[in-house]
């Protein structure tokens, strides 16, 4: 018998992969959906997780529980810099995260000032100057998104911040009534066509930018999706409106924060709406997460006990084609937490990630 050497093991296991190819069914590329399949086979959902520049210990709870993208807000570093140092603060910025071994697909809230532009007050040209400077910051630097909202005056508003949920846990809620009561607030009533003004004004000097740039705008609805809203007027209330904003200045990088909780409080069909819109290619980020109640009146609930089959939502973004961050919003307050910051406590996050992971392993729905 000749002596086994290296050489010989090696044409050994290459003849038998020769044999074994040999056997294997040719298939011609028209038989795999026009040579798709493997373009279809990298398509998959980004967990993340909103983290804070400031809180670095929530970085490694995050990587702990196996996510390794970062959505973040930029709006404090951007602020104390001009806007030529725009595109070095956020290179910085960048590289801590990557050194922590975190990748940032997205940043959260405006990053830039921008009440003036959404009420259309004296400076608006000012704040939209700054705003496209930072969005081409952003592209230079290779954050691909900007999830921002239109809602003048008030933010996302809850009249509770207290209502106990499983085990004593604390969520937040909605109730119209109370929110009547507590009158205008000191912007007066500004109307939703005013709104809409400001926000085709914004749009059409903005996206442009993001376009070149290579910057997806993902708007966020209104939340709670009600108008007005203490005399306010709230345009991002239906799935009719964001038809409307799409239309408004067609591009590639025009497009949609689909936040499950909100399209469930306006009362559409979410699995229909998530449908449309993914398939269209216009979410670019989905905020997930549940209530029970209307738009009227509604509170937080669990990502795992609200009334929404969250399974098949996640199986519906998968086969509807969206292929982008998504991240577990407000969550209840957990024991031994503070609730300073209703919504954005972490244990309640780090259950959802768990949660969220286990239904796509069990659906076979690609993550990372």
């Amino acid at each position: 018998m000749a002596p086994f050497t290296r050489r010989r093991w090696i044409q050994g296991n290459l003849a038998m992969l020769a044999g074994a190819a040999a056997t294997l069914p040719v298939v011609a590329a028209s038989e795999v959906e026009g040579g798709k399949a493997a373009e279809k086979d990298k398509r998959s959902i980004k967990l993340a997780m909103a983290l804070s520049p400031a809180e670095p210990l929530r970085w490694k709870l995050a990587l702990q529980i196996g996510v390794r993208h970062a959505i973040v807000n930029v709006s404090g570093a951007l602020r104390r810099v001009p806007r030529e140092e725009y595109a070095d603060a956020l290179a910085k910025i960048k590289a801590d995260y990557e050194v922590a071994g975190l990748r940032i697909s997205g940043v959260e809230s405006h990053p830039v000032g921008a009440e003036k532009i959404k009420l259309g007050l004296p400076g608006r040209d000012e704040e939209i100057a700054n705003y496209c400077a930072a969005v081409t910051a952003l592209g230079k630097v290779g954050i691909p998104m900007v999830c921002y909202n239109f809602m003048a005056g008030i933010g996302w508003y809850r009249t509770r911040v207290d209502i106990p949920e499983r085990g004593g846990a604390l969520t937040s809620g909605f109730d119209n009534e109370i929110a009547k009561k507590r009158g205008l607030t000191t912007w007066g009533e500004i109307s939703e066509e005013k709104i809409w003004d400001n926000l085709t004004y914004f749009l059409k000097q903005v996206v442009p930018v993001a376009e070149k740039a290579g910057v997806k705008m993902a708007l966020h609805p209104d939340d709670p999706p009600i108008s007005p809203l203490r005399g306010i007027g709230r345009i991002l209330t239906s799935a009719a409106a964001y038809r409307r904003v799409l239309q408004l200045v067609p591009s590639p990088v025009n497009g949609i924060t689909f936040c499950q909780a909100n399209f469930k409080a306006m009362g559409e069909d979410l699995e229909a709406v998530a449908r449309e819109f993914c398939r269209q290619g216009k979410v670019f980020f989905v905020h997930f997460r549940d209530i029970r109640g209307s738009r009227e009146q509604f509170q937080e609930t669990f990502h795992d006990n609200g009334p929404t089959d969250m399974p098949r939502m996640l199986q519906v973004y998968h086969e509807a084609g969206f292929d982008g961050p998504m991240r577990p919003d407000h969550a209840p307050t957990l024991e031994g937490e503070s609730n300073q910051n209703p919504g954005y406590a972490v244990l309640g996050k780090i259950l959802a990630i768990g949660y969220m992971r286990g239904i796509m392993q069990a659906l076979r729905i690609p993550v990372e």
